[in-house]
């Protein structure tokens, strides 16, 4: 059997980034930017105003008090048309150009100006008895960006800021990778739609819904195939359906082991090949990876919380590699065990609750591990990894951890 790392990096290694498209700025939240973002200029272009208040010179405030006279009133998106003189001030709303001749503001209250309403015409003239430096309530043009600077880099998920900042620089159609298309079906006589009431001997099918919103957290898109009966042509049947559909990934849960009625391994083989269907891992050993008609395919396990585990060992980070992503992926912590966990040897994804204790993240096992348990996994926050070849981790040792 592969190692999970092994395993994961002969899976990664079939898989290019997906090519990239250009699209409107207001359809790309959360997209993966396809190319690096560098500035046109600098930003703020000009020399604006922090403060509602008064631009003039800072050398015109050494009397206490001070008495200027206002030869302008500048709002916010009106360039200045007055050079400040000596003894001049000019009335300013925030984020408007300074003019030339003054290199500060005095905010309005800081005055004796006292009518701030709407509409309100500016005074003759203003007092006040603060001195002012050059520079303050000013923010100097290039203070946020500089022509030539890369502010975004490709790879990045763009988030609500980058957007603004985006539209700041003027790009309204912006250059992403792709999403990823991935195939999804389940396999098995037993499974009913959710929708479904119970019979005999029937279960229903978790797992396509699992799994397809853990794909679409993953930023990829998902085409449901539905479940395969355990027959060689309802397998193909589906099979084929995934390469019309010319998906980048085939994805299935179950129907990879050695059963008498699971056939996906045998036509996969037909029509394809196998690379390998062991990991050395629990939960989660029986996993298939190998190509159906020339479309890469992995295969996770049936029972709920090992097809969850298998996701996100290796298929996530598969998304991750197709849709370019620089910045994805779980984060790994350190964590210390409450109690003693033990292990069968294999590399082991236990799932455990994080608290802290002493401002140190410690794990609590969510009850039984069983790979059929789909509670205990919604109650976790955590997987915790035991290493290959660890049976025993006393209480109080230190390990690492997958945040969910």
């Amino acid at each position: 059997m592969l190692t999970v790392t092994e395993a994961r990096e002969r899976i990664l290694s079939n898989f290019k980034t997906t090519t990239t498209e250009t699209i409107p700025l207001t359809d790309s939240a959360q997209r993966v930017l396809g190319v690096d973002i560098l500035v046109d200029g600098d930003y703020p272009p000009f020399d604006n105003s922090a403060m509602d208040g008064f631009a003039l010179r800072s050398e015109d405030t050494t009397a206490s008090p001070t008495t200027l006279n206002v030869v302008a009133d500048i709002p916010a998106g009106s360039p200045p048309t007055v050079s400040l003189k000596a003894g001049e001030a000019a009335r300013i709303m925030t984020g408007a150009q300074v003019p030339q001749g003054a290199d500060c503001v005095i905010p309005v209250e800081d005055t004796d100006f006292n009518d701030r309403n709407a509409g309100t015409t500016p005074p003759k003239t203003i007092t006040f008895t603060k001195q002012m430096k050059a520079g303050d309530n000013v923010r100097p043009h290039g203070t946020d960006m500089r022509a030539g600077e890369t502010v975004l880099k490709k790879g990045r998920t763009l988030k609500a800021q980058d957007l603004g900042l985006l539209a700041t620089l003027g790009i309204a159609n912006v250059t992403v990778h792709k999403k990823a298309r991935v195939a999804l079906l389940s396999s098995g006589n037993e499974l009913l739609d959710a929708n479904a009431p119970l019979e005999p001997g029937k279960i229903r099918d978790s797992n396509s819904y699992a799994l397809a919103a853990a794909i679409q957290s993953a930023d990829t898109d998902v085409i449901r195939l539905g479940v395969a009966k355990d027959t060689r042509e309802s397998v193909t049947s589906l099979l084929d359906k995934a390469a019309a559909e010319n998906a980048d990934l085939i994805l299935s849960s179950a129907g990879v082991s050695v059963g008498a009625f699971d056939f996906i391994k045998e036509v996969i083989e037909a029509n394809g090949q196998m690379d390998f269907w062991k990991v050395n891992m629990r939960p989660g050993k029986p996993l298939a990876f190998g190509e159906y008609r020339g479309i890469p395919f992995i295969g996770l396990p049936g029972n709920p919380v090992s097809a969850f585990v298998g996701f996100e060992v290796f298929v996530r980070p598969t998304l991750e590699r197709l849709n370019g992503k620089m910045d994805g992926g779980r984060q790994t912590v350190k964590v210390r065990c409450a109690e003693e966990v033990n292990s069968d040897g294999r590399e082991s994804y236990l799932r455990v609750k994080i608290r802290m204790e002493d401002s140190i993240r410690t794990a609590v096992l969510t009850g039984h591990q069983g790979s059929g348990n789909l509670l205990s996994l919604v109650q976790a926050d955590a997987l915790l990894i035991i290493p290959a070849g660890v049976k025993c981790v006393p209480a109080g040792s230190e390990v690492e951890a997958i945040l969910l």
